[in-house]
């Protein structure tokens, strides 16, 4: 038994706010910013932001909608929800209780995957391992977060980066190959590089809430474990480079994107790239890179894609499946 993605969705905020937008903004507090400082080093001209009192469910809720119609599904039809989110609704229950209840269902099992922008590869890991176990047969992985809720918009160096937005893939149990391999890891001896230092007790928030990143550290480490998996995760599979149609990467820093294309000796023709306008969405990169290629007609059934991640914890993972 394999699982297969059989359908996609995905949904960003109305909001679009460009980077002169973001700058005139940063310049009311004594910042200085530039779209032109901001594209040179990341590749990001735009990115979309929630209104208040817009959570990461809600933004869950329409990319599932979507992703299930591209299967052919209803909600009842589900029998495992997965939400991979750092920007949970509430402390609990999990965002993926809360968007069970906004999808009118009930009996299945849900959870949140915490892996920061490796959680959609996470969340289709574990997915994909319980279908194939038997535990499931059709599994609702959404990646979704409101990112802006945690920026600091006094620091140029990360609240430039992040936007908020919602992926969504549905898998279900198959004779078919689909889900060719995973592989995924953690090293939590860099948890400081990529964090939000804050917590609540007692009625209060201690310590800091927002968002903070060493930049170069975490830039360093990604090159760095991205080389790693991918070439693992089609080891598993018994692929080369040679055999990826589509390199669906997170969408975090187009330098990035361009090194692993690099080391898979991909051309950037072969990489599905949407840092520009959604900016870094973390557990929803990947998912909105996904059906922005298979709706805009790039990735075609039958074939191959990568899908590769890195987050803070420091977490990192592939995933290598046919379409």
């Amino acid at each position: 038994m394999y699982s297969r993605i059989t359908g996609t969705g995905s949904y960003l905020p109305p909001r679009r706010i460009t980077n002169h937008e973001l700058a005139a903004q940063l310049a009311q507090s004594g910042i200085e910013t530039s779209h032109e400082w901001i594209v040179e080093r990341t590749g990001i001209e735009a990115r979309h932001f929630a209104d208040a009192g817009v959570t990461s469910s809600d933004l869950g809720l329409e990319a599932a909608r979507r992703a299930l119609d591209a299967a052919g599904l209803r909600p009842q039809d589900v029998d495992l929800i997965i939400v991979a989110t750092s920007t949970p609704d509430m402390v609990f229950p999990s965002t993926a209780a809360i968007l069970q209840q906004k999808l009118g269902v009930a009996g299945c099992p849900v959870f949140d995957v915490q892996a920061v922008c490796t959680g959609f590869i996470y969340a289709l890991s574990v997915a994909d391992a319980m279908i194939r176990a038997g535990n499931a047969r059709c599994a609702l992985v959404v990646g979704a977060e409101v990112f802006s809720h945690i920026l600091d918009f006094k620091d140029r160096t990360t609240c430039v980066l992040f936007g908020d937005g919602a992926g969504a893939a549905v898998l279900q149990a198959s004779e078919e190959p689909g889900i060719l391999a995973t592989d995924i890891h953690a090293d939590g001896r860099h948890v400081g590089i990529l964090c939000v230092p804050g917590h609540v007790s007692g009625g209060e928030v201690l310590g800091d809430p927002l968002l903070r990143m060493d930049g170069q550290a975490v830039f360093k480490l990604a090159v760095s474990v991205l080389e790693e998996t991918t070439q693992t995760v089609l080891a598993k599979a018994g692929k080369t480079g040679a055999d990826v149609d589509w390199l669906v990467p997170h969408q975090a820093n187009i330098r990035i994107m361009i090194s692993a294309a690099r080391k898979l000796k991909l051309p950037m023709e072969k990489v599905i790239v949407t840092v520009a306008e959604h900016g870094n969405t973390s557990a929803a990169s990947i998912g909105l890179a996904l059906d922005h290629g298979v709706r805009s007609g790039q990735i075609k059934k039958g074939q191959t894609l990568l899908l590769e991640g890195v987050g803070g914890g420091f977490t990192w993972g592939s995933v290598l499946l046919k379409y």
